[in-house]
């Protein structure tokens, strides 16, 4: 019974190991969704593109981390349920570039040389936010005809 279930085991790792390679190599998207406090979304807009906006550029790039960031707002006041006010979708390079380490640390550091307004901004930034949550996305293909 062990031998069965070990050598079960084995043969599904074979078989899915092509598959997760191809997974870990396939570009992921995350939704980043924020909910700003009503009256401080310029605020909070003006921050994100002073202090974050350029560190996610600096990942990007042929060989970067991250391939395309793209930001958002709903068109109208009270559109759809108003959940959130602001979104951030990033691509990343691979599943590895998503939940791997990164440099962003290093990148802050190098772009903001001080330091204490920059995690002051930053504070300010997430201290006016009643919401936010990260959706990492799956793509559903349509069915085969």
């Amino acid at each position: 019974m062990k031998k069965t279930f070990a050598l079960a085991l084995a043969l599904i790792a074979v078989v899915a190991a092509p598959f997760q390679a191809v997974a870990q190599e396939a570009p992921v998207r995350a939704a980043y969704y924020y909910k700003v406090k009503w009256g401080y979304q310029d605020e909070f807009e003006r921050l994100f593109f002073k202090n974050h906006y350029p560190v996610l550029q600096a990942q990007m790039g042929e060989k970067g981390r991250i391939r395309s960031v793209e930001v958002m707002k709903p068109t109208y006041h009270g559109d759809g349920r108003a959940d959130w006010t602001f979104l951030v979708v990033i691509t990343f390079a691979n599943m590895t570039a998503f939940t791997g380490p990164n440099e962003e640390a290093a990148i802050q550091k190098r772009l903001y040389p001080d330091q204490e307004t920059f995690r002051k901004e930053e504070a300010r930034r997430f201290e006016i936010i009643d919401a936010h949550w990260d959706v990492p996305l799956t793509v559903v293909p349509p069915p085969a005809r």
